[in-house]
């Protein structure tokens, strides 16, 4: 029988699937043929002029996939876990990540975000990008940038802007790690579980979720669910601009985050290790410390 695997159809989804189609196969003996790709369009990939936020947020990525996991067309769907909506529908379940890569941003048109000549156009979608820039840059001209990678990097060609960020992982996965470069953690967090690639199932399918577990990364999984419980503590939606990243030490779990106001002028930083739920623990302690122009992106 063929296990079949939702997914959107840009080079760097088919590249992610192909990853859990490989592991899948190694985890259980399988032909490659075993496990089908079927593609799925969704309207974040048909809608590319506007941003996320103005049209439906991060299920625009994920409902036809849910769609075709509820109907029994595909036993699983594979994500980029950051466009991953935090709150799932009824009868889904995450069952799997794949081990977490690089999860920095990387800056193409500039050696640093210092060295962007003053006034410089940059193109991005991210509210977080665009106020962790403004932060640092507050000279800088934000312009919307959607697409995949390789639309963004055309656009960027066409001298549409000066400079964009990209997720380090996923030029990785493209093989295209030697473009631009990357941007240390202490100067900008990256989004919430930037780096992972999640694998959803029916939630009452057993045979399914069990198929799924065997490639489970349990560190990366531990990691990529503190900081979702982050953003549900938060009330975080597609207009939040807010930075996390969980790790996992000698001292246990470490959750570190950042929120900002739309143009980086007013946030908040902190973190928490060793705490029983840290993502409401952090949540409720920046709140308490955010300034007001923050907060109200919240809802606080």
């Amino acid at each position: 029988m063929t296990f079949r695997l939702g997914t959107r159809g840009s080079p760097l989804a088919l590249t992610q699937a192909g990853m859990v189609r490989d592991a899948l196969c190694a985890a259980h003996g399988w032909a490659t043929e075993r496990v089908a790709l079927v593609v799925i369009r969704t309207t974040g990939d048909r809608v590319q002029d506007r941003a996320l936020a103005e049209i439906g947020g991060k299920a625009l990525w994920t409902k036809e996939l849910d769609r075709a996991l509820l109907a029994n067309e595909v036993d699983a769907c594979v994500h980029s876990m950051k466009d991953v909506e935090t709150v799932r529908p009824d009868g889904i379940a995450i069952a799997a990540m794949l081990p977490r890569a690089d999860v920095r941003d990387r800056l193409i048109g500039a050696a640093s975000i210092e060295a962007l000549l003053p006034g410089a156009i940059v193109g991005t979608s991210s509210p977080r990008r665009r106020a962790q820039l403004l932060r640092r840059r507050p000279d800088l001209r934000i312009v919307l940038f959607r697409g995949n990678v390789d639309t963004r990097l055309a656009k960027l060609a066409a001298g549409e802007a000066d400079a964009t960020l990209l997720a380090a992982a996923g030029l990785d996965r493209l093989g295209r790690g030697d473009i631009g470069v990357p941007i240390a953690l202490d100067a900008m967090l990256p989004a919430p579980a930037q780096g992972a690639v999640g694998i959803e199932v029916r939630a009452d399918d057993a045979a399914a979720r069990r198929t799924i577990a065997a490639i489970d990364d349990a560190t990366t999984s531990t990691c990529v669910l503190a900081e979702r419980g982050l953003l549900a503590a938060l009330h975080a939606d597609c207009h939040s601009p807010v930075a996390a990243l969980a790790r996992l030490g000698d001292d246990g779990l470490t959750l570190a985050a950042e929120l900002l106001d739309e143009d980086g002028t007013a946030h908040v930083v902190g973190q928490v290790t060793g705490a029983n739920d840290p993502g409401a623990d952090l949540a409720a302690d920046l709140l308490t410390r955010a300034p007001v122009a923050v907060r109200r992106l919240f809802g606080a």
